[in-house]
This record gives structure tokens, sequence and C-alpha cells, in this order.
């Protein structure tokens, strides 16, 4: 663990910061009275210290987001910009219909075009208006709005003061669409945030969905046949549940790989029982894009009385989204939620836009949307749609890519997240939570967490799990009444892959098979959140984006189907994380001692251990030494595996560091062996187990010629792209900055690695697409300030001009630690202290 030393004297800044701040930051239990009770700064200040990290201090919620906007916006100010841009439908105006842009959780890109005419829709309907006009907690709470308010101020003054001809960032200097911002911005970025879950999977759908016979840009022709039409029900035949087969099967693996390859993350909650050397530990290591809008962005908020805290935000969200407050810590994990349902209608043959509910028809709501697009010769033209809606939602044509086709029927998509701002809530009254009970009562009274699980750890000694979060209402009763066909190969456990989320398809012919309302629910259509899972222990508690069922092997948790799988195959990352927990408690791992410290924490993570390593690398050795004359035949070439069988059998560690030999030709090997399946679909000896999900399935076997296919496919693409066998990592997996290529460690979740590292290239250079992003630790002691660690793995700014461009990305890659300021005491002490005082 690489500490940093403090000074023992005051340097000149210090001397300057105490005649800026009039009072002690709130630190440790017993800091009350007069002390918490002193008024802060009159004027928002922002302190500086080690790689950028701003201490925002305010004496209200107004000017605490004035200086959260200011910082933000002087990082990352075209990150930001783009943002807005895209939220506010006008990319294809300034940048191209073509052009591509990300608004979904999983990068997966759409057009300019299309993500504007999505969020136009949104705009036109007044959806993030009518949200804000409503009260507490479905509309923002009062200190919500008043930071939001001030995060405007801060970011207007930042770009006021700069001048948009004057920006570092050569991304958007001079740009026309860099412009002044608005609170409505603000919330319209806050709501993609939130609704992001079903754009990933949906929006290409949306805007493209148009009528047999018809396309999005004209309405069909109505048919006076179509009113006296008796409506019947089509028939279930062998072909139609062959066709549902078919399409849940495409729909399966296109949601797998998006699963497998998008946002994810680790936390980890350690209670009394499982710590050395203080009452709770928490390990937060969210797996996020290491570009464009959902970057994560550090800082440290406080108004002296009321707030401390201390985390990352999604940029440009004015809280602490994951982080830690003098008593809780806490993190978030994508959930295995599907934040969506769709609802299959049957519809007129003679008139497609009329669709069938309760033996009458009723007629699908138009709508106009046109936005704005640059043509080729730099004139303004306007590009117009007709969009599609039924009483349950738009219409959608395709989901994750997979033809839905609207032919006999349509369907239509709920969204549980698009009448959801209360997030914003959630997380203003996390920063302010007082232990897990109150984190639990947040979450209960919220209903606001769009699509993650919370871990959570408390000074007093308690570790906690909990999947309460926008879930659709959908009991195991309700989905048995109401599934299709395919629905019904989407939804049940154990008749689609345990890798892919639940994804409900519904019989939209019967108005009962809506999601109900929930007198105990915040908002309609919800689960009430007394029926979502929760755990509080005292070893630990923790997730890696399987559902709630192993959040301690010891005490398995049950929950409605909506909600994920239970005693089904986890993820190699899963089983790694538990057994990391279990072997360290029980100091069973090779280190000293028992119970996790900063330092066991770091090792444990930066090792990069793969659990599909442990359980197969022998016998994929054993396979490689088993091939006739060192040779196997696939796809027509005869590869000569020899030369990888020592190579193999030498990576005795199983780590991906960046000095490791052997590890990205096991990858290679082991990406061909899964083929995006599920781990229980592997050709093992023993098979999974629901009495010891932990350990099995494993022993692979090493006879089975799909091993040994996927080695010597693996040879055969490593031979083709002029990549040494044996080839260290940190000569492949590397990020770009600037002229520098920065080697990363880790490896992708496939592999069992906690430190998820997905490797790409970025306007055609080596880079990181998703992984690791911001990770923090925290230990809590009986007394005293918390101890926290942490690394933004991409550093502070996107700006290639900024000194924290890649300052942290070299920390990281060297495996090492910030040491967290908290405490004035520790702000103050700053060898790098720089004061910015927004008079």
């Amino acid at each position: 663990m690489a500490r940093r030393r403090h000074r023992a004297g005051l340097p000149m800044a210090v001397a300057a910061a105490a005649a800026v701040m009039s009072t002690t930051a709130v630190t440790g239990p017993a800091a009350t009275g007069a002390a918490a009770a002193e008024p802060g700064p009159d004027k928002p200040t922002i302190r500086y210290t080690e790689y950028g990290i701003p201490h925002i201090t305010a004496s209200d919620w107004e000017g605490l987001g004035t200086g959260y906007g200011y910082a933000a916006a002087k990082d990352n100010i075209c990150t930001l910009a783009d943002t807005y841009l895209m939220v506010n439908a006008q990319r294809s105006r300034h940048l191209g219909p073509d052009g591509k842009t990300s608004p979904g959780k999983d990068q997966n890109t759409t057009t300019n075009l299309n993500s504007d005419l999505y969020f136009q829709r949104i705009k036109d309907n007044g959806v993030v208006e009518r949200l804000l006009a409503l009260p507490a907690p479905n509309g923002p709470e009062p200190e919500v709005k008043e930071a939001i308010r001030g995060y405007v101020q801060g970011y207007n003054r930042y770009l006021s003061e700069t001048g948009v001809n004057n920006i570092t960032d050569p991304a958007c200097r001079g740009a026309a669409w860099v412009r002044p911002i608005t609170e409505l911005d603000v919330y319209r970025h806050a709501h993609a945030e939130i609704i992001m879950g079903s754009a990933d999977a949906l929006l290409d759908g949306m805007v493209n969905a148009a009528p047999p016979g018809a396309s999005a840009a004209a309405p069909p022709a109505s048919s006076p046949e179509a009113a006296a039409k008796t409506p019947k029900t089509p028939k279930t035949s062998k072909a139609a549940k062959a066709k549902a087969a078919e399409t849940a099967k495409k729909i399966s693996d296109a949601m797998a790989a998006s699963h497998q390859q998008g946002m994810g993350s680790n936390a980890l909650a350690v209670g009394s029982q499982g710590v050395s050397g203080g009452t709770s530990m928490l390990l937060a290591n969210p797996h996020f894009p290491w570009q464009g809008k959902n970057r994560m962005w550090q800082s440290h908020l406080t108004i002296p009385g009321k707030l401390n805290v201390s985390g990352a935000s999604l940029l440009g969200l004015p809280a602490v989204n994951i982080g830690y407050n003098d008593n809780v810590a806490w993190s978030h994990t994508v959930a295995t939620v599907a934040p969506f349902g769709l609802f299959d209608v049957q519809v007129d043959p003679l008139n497609p836009t009329k669709y069938l509910v309760d033996g009458k028809w009723e007629q699908m709501t138009s709508q106009q949307v046109g936005v704005d697009v640059r043509n080729d010769d730099g004139s303004i033209g306007r590009v117009t749609r007709t969009l599609w809606s039924t009483r349950y939602g738009p219409i959608t044509t395709s989901i994750q890519g997979i033809s839905l086709p609207w032919v006999v029927s349509a369907h239509a998509v709920r969204d549980v997240n698009m009448d959801n701002l209360r997030a914003l809530n959630t997380w203003f009254r996390l920063d302010q939570a007082k232990d897990v009970h109150d984190v639990v009562n947040t979450l209960e009274t919220t209903q606001g967490v769009p699509f993650f699980n919370t871990v959570a750890s408390d000074r007093k000694g308690n570790a906690l799990y909990a999947d309460i979060q926008a879930t659709p209402n959908i009991t195991d009763e309700h989905a048995a009444s109401c599934l299709t066909m395919t629905g019904q190969l989407l939804f049940n456990p154990g008749l689609r892959p345990s890798n892919v989320p639940p994804v409900s398809i519904f019989d939209g012919k019967r108005s009962e098979c809506d999601w109900p309302n929930d007198p105990n629910a915040v908002a309609p259509g919800l689960l009430a959140p007394h029926k979502q899972p929760r755990l509080i222990r005292s070893d630990f508690a923790g997730n890696a984006n399987d559902s709630a069922w192993l959040a301690n092997p010891e005490q398995p948790l049950s929950f409605p189907q909506v909600m994920g799988d239970a005693a089904t195959p986890r993820s190699l990352r899963t089983q790694e994380l538990i057994l990391t927990a279990r072997n360290r408690i029980n100091g069973t791992d090779g280190l000293p001692g028992k119970g996790f410290t900063p330092e066991t924490m770091g090792k444990l993570l930066f090792a990069d251990n793969s659990r599909a390593a442990d359980l197969t690398l022998n016998a994929t050795v054993a396979a490689c030494q088993g091939a006739p004359f060192g040779l196997v035949l696939v796809d027509g070439n005869l590869v000569n595996v020899s030369e990888a069988c020592p190579i193999l059998a030498a990576w005795k560690d199983h780590n991906y560091t960046a000095d490791s030999r052997g590890s990205w030709l096991f990858a290679n090997f082991w990406v061909r062996l899964q083929g995006g399946q599920s781990i229980d679909k592997l050709p093992w000896r023993v098979a999974f187990d629901p009495k010891d999900p932990v350990h099995t399935p494993n022993s692979i076997d090493s006879g089975n010629s799909a091993v040994r296919d996927a080695l010597a496919r693996a040879v055969h693409a490593l031979r083709k792209a002029g990549v040494p066998l044996n080839a260290p990592l940190s000569d492949i997996q590397k990020v770009t900055r600037g002229q520098e290529q920065i080697p990363i460690h880790g490896s992708i979740g496939e592999l069992g690695v906690l430190n998820v590292i997905t490797p790409g290239q970025v306007d055609g250079k080596p880079d990181i697409v998703f992984g690791s992003s911001f990770i923090q630790q925290v230990r809590f002691t009986t007394d005293g300030p918390p101890e926290a660690y942490s690394v933004m793995a991409y550093s502070q700014s996107a700006d290639p001009n900024s000194p924290h461009y890649a300052d942290q990305t070299k920390l990281f890659s060297a495996g090492q630690w910030v040491t967290e300021r908290f405490t004035e005491e520790q702000i103050a002490a700053s060898p790098e202290l720089r004061i910015k005082v927004l008079d």
C-alpha cells in the first residue's frame, strides 16, 4: 500500500487556507456542538490537493453546487458540453446525423440522428418538466434544487471566465455548441443517466418503428374495414413455438453479450468480524466507461454541520454517488433487474396502428418528432418522423439490435425509470446517511436507484447488501399469468441463460397484464420495497453483478424472479469476490494475519487473480500437451500449439499483472472457449451444484475437443496479429495519453478477475473501453475520521492539456493509491494545496 507522507509544518498555502476557512469540517462521531454548528465560508471555496482532487466547501447547498459546477467544468468542460448537446437533441444540427453517440450504459453506439429523435420526443412530451413539478419524493427535494441551481451558476461562471475560444481541450475549443446551460439542461442530463438502462437496448427500435408498408417518415393509410373486423386471437402452433424460441435465443445472445461487455462493478462490505484494526471496511470498484458522459469525477463536499462527504459521481451530478461520510461508506453495482418490460399487442392487419385490448380495438397515438440536421453542404435541414405509442408505452421494432417485426403484433415498451427523477433525492440522502439502517430507509422511501444494487458498511460494524431500487411490479404470480411464449423463455429461470437479466414480454391484449400499482410503493407500477432483498451482517456482504442470491453464501436470499435468478451458477467474478472475502477473514489466503486492512484489500484487488485460470489452467495445459504431434485442425487450419504448452505451464500465479506472461494467451483461449455462454455450459466434469455454488462447476474436461479447438484458435489469432504467445501484458494492454502509452493491469470479467479491464481502441490507438474507474476503500474505527484510499484509473480530466489527464492513470498502472484527505488538518497539510474562492 503506497502511503503519502504529510509535512509536519504548515506551508504558506495553509496560512491562506486558514484565512479562507472559518470552521473545522465535521469529523468522527463525536464532532458535535460548537464546532459542528459553525457557519461555513460566505463564498464557495475549492481547495485542490494532490492529483487535482477538489475539496469544495460552502455555507449552503446552492454554494456547494456552485463550487462543484465550476470545478467539474474546469476539468471536463468538453465532455459536459457534449452531454448537454445530446440531451437537448442537437447533435445532428452541430455534428451531422451520421456521427455516433452513446446514450446508454453499455457504450453501444447509435447515430446522432436516432439519439436526437429519442431525446426530442422526451422534450416534446415534457417528461422532465412534469417530474420537476411533482412534490418530493417523486420530484426533487429542496436541497437538490438548490444544489443544481448553484451548479448551473458555477458551470456558467467557468465558461464565462474562460471563454469558448480559450478552452484548453481541443475537443470543443471554439465550438458553437459550447454554451451556457440552464437548470433544465442538468435535470435532462440526470434523467438521461437514470433511463440509460432502457435506452441502451431499445432506443433504435423506438425511433425507427413503422407500421407494415410504411416508413417512420409517414403514417399508413387508414382502413375503413378495420372498424368492422372481429378480432381473433392467433392460434398457438408448432411454428409459433419455434419462432418464439428462435426470437428468444437471438435476444438472449444479444443481451448476454451486452451484459458481459457493458458497465459493471464489484463492491464488498466487511463488518466487524472481518476487519483488522477497525470496525468495518468497504471496497468500491465500479467498472464504468473510460470515455464519454459516464465518466466518474471525484470530489469532497462540505457544508459544515450539515454535510461532509467524499467520493465520486457521474460527471455533472452535484452529489457523491459512490463514497463515504463520517459514519457510512457505500457503493453501487449494476443489478440483474431489467428496468423495462415489453407488451405484445395484437394489431389489426388492415390497420396496424390499431391494437386489441380486452376485446376492443384501440388507436395508437402518433407523434411527429422533428430535429434539425446539418447537411453535407453546411446548411441546416429538418428530419421528421412519425413515432407511435400505446397505452403501455412507445412501440419498438428491435431490442438490443434484434428485430421485433411489426406484423401480426407489435411490441410496446414500458420503462420503469421514465418517470424517475427520484434518484437525485436518493443520492443526496445517502450522502447524509448515519448508518446502514439509514441507507435502507433512504432506498425504501425514495426508490430512486435506477438499475443498481447498494453495498454499504458503517462505523458500528455492519455490512449491508440491498437490491432496493425502481423495479417493475412483476410478482411471480403476475408473470405466470401474463408472459407470452417468447416472454417465458426470456424471463423464467431455467429457460433463459443464467447470464441474461429477466426480460418480460406480456400479453398486451389483456389490460390486467399491465404492471399493477402497489400502495406500498413510492410510484405507480413499482414493486414494493419490502419485497426486495436486503442483508445486514457482521462478516461481509458483496456483489459482482450477479443477483442477490449469494450476497453472503451463509445466508442466501430469496426474491421475486423479476430481480434475477436464485440457485443458478454464479459468475467466476462472483466466486472470486466471495472466496477473497472468506479467505482473508479466515486468514487462509497466504497473507499475514486475519481480517482486512487497507493494505491487504489493495493487494488482493491488484493481484488481478483469474478464477478461470485457478479452475482450468492445469487442464488447459494437459489438453495442449495431449494434441497429437502438437497439431490441432480448426477451421481448415492445422495449428501447432506445442509452443503454447510451456508458456501456459509457466504462468503459475494466474495473475493479470503488467509483467505476466501467458496471461494474454489464456485470455484469448478463454473467450473462445466460453463464447458468450453462461459458465455452466462449458465442458466441466463436475456440474454446478446449488448446494456448493462457490466451487461448482469445476474440473474442465481436458479431453473435450472444444478445449483444444479454443486453444488452437487463440494461438492462430495471436500469430496472425503478430503477438508473441509469451508477450507480457504490458506490451499489449495499454492506454494512450498524448504521446505516451501506459500499461494497464487487470483483465475482462469473464476470467473472474476483480479488477476488470476491457481493452479496445479509441481513435485508432490502444485504450481502455470499460473497466475499473473510481476505486475506493474506506476503513472505519470506533472513533476518529474514516481512513480512505482511492485511485481514479483514467484520472480526473479528459482534457489532454490538463495536469490531471494521466497522473492517476500512471498511479493505477503502478498499482498504487492516493491517501485521501478528509479532515481539515489533512487538507491543510497537503504540499500541493491550491485554493480558489468564488467571489
